[in-house]
C-alpha cells in the first residue's frame, strides 16, 4: 500500500509545525509505522532538532533532488535520506532549498516537482509528513500538491486563527486546480495552556468558526518547557519527557491520525 502523504503547514511561524511533524512522526513509528519526515523548510529546523548538526553541510538534501528534476537529471530518489536514531527517515533541508523554490517558478510542472520526487519513495512507508515553510509560495504548493491531506498547526494566540483564511483558500485552490483528492487532515491546537483566557477563547473560536467545515483535533498540544528544549537537544519530547504532559498528546494525536486511515 503506498504511503499516506500529510503536509504540515501554516503560512505564520512559531505555530509548531516542525514540532508536531517529528513527534506525530516518531510516534507513529513507535506503534509499528515506517515514517519519512521530509524537511521542506530552507531553515533546517526539522533537520536540526533530530541532532543531524548542521544541515548546511550536509551534501544531498532535498534541494539536491528539486533541482535534479528541475533539470532533468537522474538522482535516485533514496539519495540523502538519513536514518534518526528514533527509527524514522529523513530527507534534510538546507538553505539551498531558498534558491530552488524561485527556481520552480520556470520549471515545467512546476507544482509537482515534490510529487515526481515522492512518486518513487511511497510504497517503502506508511506515512510521509512533509514540514513545510511559513509561507504559501511554490514549495508548500508542491508539498499540498503531493499531499493526500494537509494538518494544520494553529498555536493559541489570535492571529493564527485569523491567518487561516489564506491558508485555507490556497488549499482550496490546489485542490480545484491541481490534486482533486486534497483534504484538510484536520486543525491541531499547539502551545496551549488552559489556564489563561486568551487560549480558551481561541479553542472556542476555532471549533466554532472551522469545526462544521473540517475536523479540530480534539488533542491539544499543551505548552511546556520540555517541549521547547527537546529540539536543541536533538530529541523527540518522547525521548527527551517519555512521560510527560506532551508526549502523552502527542501520543493520542497519533491515535487521531491513525483513525482517520
Amino acid at each position: 500500500m503506498a504511503a499516506r502523504i500529510i503536509a504540515i503547514a501554516n503560512q505564520k511561524g512559531g505555530t509548531g509545525k516542525t514540532a508536531t511533524t517529528a513527534n506525530l512522526g516518531i510516534g507513529l513509528a513507535r506503534i509499528g509505522k515506517r515514517v519519512l519526515l521530509v524537511d521542506a523548510d530552507p531553515q533546517g529546523d526539522l533537520t536540526k532538532s533530530l541532532g543531524l548538526g548542521d544541515p548546511d553541510a550536509i551534501e544531498v538534501t532535498l534541494a539536491s533532488h528539486v533541482e535534479n528534476i528541475v533539470n532533468d537529471t537522474p538522482l535516485d530518489p533514496i539519495a540523502g535520506i538519513v536514518r534518526s536514531d528514533e527509527n524514522v527517515d529523513l530527507m534534510p533541508a538546507d538553505i539551498r532549498l531558498a534558491n530552488t523554490e524561485a527556481s520552480l517558478f520556470l520549471a515545467m510542472n512546476r507544482e509537482r516537482v515534490l510529487s515526481s520526487w515522492l512518486a518513487g519513495l511511497r510504497g517503502g512507508y506508511d506515512y510521509i509528513l512533509i514540514d513545510c515553510m511559513p509561507s504559501l509560495g511554490m514549495l508548500p504548493v508542491n508539498a499540498f500538491t503531493a499531499a493526500d491531506s494537509v494538518l494544520i498547526t494553529v498555536s493559541a494566540e489570535y492571529l493564527p486563527v485569523v491567518a487561516m483564511t489564506a491558508l485555507l483558500k490556497t488549499i482550496d485552490r490546489v485542490r480545484n486546480q491541481i490534486n482533486p483528492g486534497l483534504r484538510v487532515e484536520g486543525a491541531l491546537l499547539t502551545l496551549f495552556d488552559g489556564r489563561t483566557r486568551i487560549a480558551r477563547k481561541v479553542e472556542g473560536l476555532l471549533r466554532s468558526e472551522y469545526g462544521a467545515r473540517m475536523r479540530v483535533f480534539e488533542t491539544c498540544i499543551p505548552r511546556a518547557v520540555s517541549a521547547s528544549e527537546a529540539p536543541s537537544a536533538g530529541m523527540s519530547i518522547f525521548a527527551y519527557d517519555p512521560n510527560g504532559k506532551v508526549a502523552a498528546a502527542y501520543a493520542r494525536l497519533c491515535e487521531e491520525v491513525l483513525c482517520g486511515d
